[in-house]
């Protein structure tokens, strides 16, 4: 063993030791590990989670978490961008997980349970275990209820009085998503010319 070792007391003035207590060792460090922790460079800190103030004071700033209830503000932007397959290819499968529901709306898979307690056109199919699995037929009333939810801004109890009171409002919102996509191949096609 060549290495030199250095030894480390620290002496705390005033502290008695009693009969429970275990008899203070002393901590023993190599001498090279001493002179390569006082060498390390100063690593400056991430400024996503810190920023200066205009003191030069550091203030430390809340990381934005992907938990708990999102904004209305961030509900809105994301309600155009549900990724459901068209009809041709929805109904090739027939029955889809709930994960891959959630991924489509791109919602919590316990927000879809909520719906499905809610409202009563959604009835997925259980296995034995109690995993949901939703007909083609049930995303379609998936996409009517985030509609009515997330693009209208209806509360729940609104989304259910309008859903009673309006029997052909599936009708109607396949009419409008129709001509919303006419829409856009006439926006596409302006754009072209």
């Amino acid at each position: 063993m060549g290495k030199s070792l250095t030894q480390l007391t620290f002496d705390f003035a005033g502290t008695e030791v009693s009969e429970n207590t275990s008899p203070v060792v002393p901590l023993i460090i190599p001498e090279e590990k001493i002179i390569a922790a006082v060498q390390e460079p100063i690593v400056p800190v991430s400024p996503d989670s810190n920023q200066l103030s205009s003191e030069g004071d550091i203030k430390k700033t809340k990381p934005t978490s992907t938990r708990g209830r999102r904004s209305l503000k961030d509900i809105s932007i994301n309600a155009d961008l549900i990724n459901i397959p068209p009809d041709e290819i929805l109904f090739q499968k027939q029955y889809y997980s709930i994960g891959e529901v959630a991924t489509m709306f791109r919602e919590n898979q316990s927000l879809i349970r909520y719906w499905e307690t809610e409202f009563d056109i959604l009835q997925p199919r259980k296995n034995r275990k109690g995993d949901r699995f939703f007909r083609p037929v049930d995303i379609k009333n998936l996409v009517l209820i985030y509609d009515l939810l997330r693009r209208r801004k209806f509360t729940i109890e609104g989304a259910k009085d309008y859903l009673k009171k309006n029997k052909r409002a599936e009708e109607k919102f396949a009419m409008i998503q129709s001509l919303e996509k006419i829409k856009g191949f006439l926006l596409e096609l302006k754009a072209n010319l």
